[in-house]
């Protein structure tokens, strides 16, 4: 859609599928997603789809061997054809963005995880956004914590651990204000005519682990930005349910 069209609708506020202000898109977990990795999860929100993995190794970066404690770390990347315009794959060297994303999913993770009980050992999520339709990080932040518990299963089952090390769970959200109303999860038509785009990413005892907000067409006040950060404290209340019941359902 272009930029004129969308700015028209969603100053209307004709939400896609009549979705109200706060309401999440349709998210959808699918846990066993693939065979070989002990944690496999795709997540869809709305049109976003994100192939989410864990993997276990039983060592852990040369930097931290000998220290007694594990790891946890992200790779994110949007295949070739996630998006209408074909992406480059990054084969030689990984764009700011992609950087970004990924630091940001692994020290998401990691804030919810007692490295210490991992011991030296190592699980390794990989996020390929198969789909995107806006709120690509924070999809595979939500995904990757429910693969990442799958891959901390299959580690206690080999008796590789003796306790999980998983302490809260963490999921994340977008919100924006879009024609002076404050927004929920946005797709991409409502993100690129955000005045204000904020990505949240939140633990189960209520703790922040990252605020990711700017001004792209305008300044924000504090009243705005309390009210966002509430709106995005909502979702994320509405996402730890979501996960919590894909992690009691079977796996595929």
């Amino acid at each position: 859609m272009n930029e004129p069209a969308a700015l028209r609708r969603m100053t209307n506020l004709a939400r896609r599928n009549g979705r109200r202000p706060r309401e999440l898109r349709r998210i959808e977990i699918v846990r066993g997603y693939t065979k070989s990795a002990p944690g496999s999860v795709l997540i869809r929100a709305g049109d976003t789809w994100v192939l989410c993995t864990a993997s276990w190794e039983s060592s852990v970066p040369a930097w931290k061997k000998g220290g007694g404690t594990g790891w946890v770390t992200a790779e994110y990347d949007m295949l070739p054809a996630s998006t209408h315009q074909r992406r480059q794959r990054s084969r030689a060297k990984l764009d700011g963005r992609t950087q970004e994303i990924q630091r940001l999913i692994g020290r998401s993770l990691r804030a919810v995880v007692d490295l210490s009980a991992l011991g030296e050992n190592s699980v390794l999520i990989d996020c390929d956004v198969l789909q995107a339709d806006g709120g690509t990080r924070t999809a595979s932040v939500t995904g990757a914590y429910v693969a990442m518990c799958d891959a901390i299963r299959f580690a206690k089952s080999q008796k590789w651990l003796a306790r999980s090390p998983i302490r809260h769970a963490v999921a994340a959200v977008s919100v924006g204000m879009v024609g002076g109303k404050a927004l929920l999860d946005l797709d991409y038509d409502e993100d690129v005519v955000a005045d204000v785009d904020m990505n949240v990413v939140m633990t189960g005892n209520g703790e922040f682990v990252e605020l990711q907000g700017t001004g792209e067409r305008s300044s924000f006040t504090r009243s705005q930005l309390d009210r966002l950060v509430r709106l995005a404290a909502g979702g994320i209340g509405q996402l730890f349910v979501i996960q919590q019941r894909a992690l009691r359902s079977r796996l595929r």
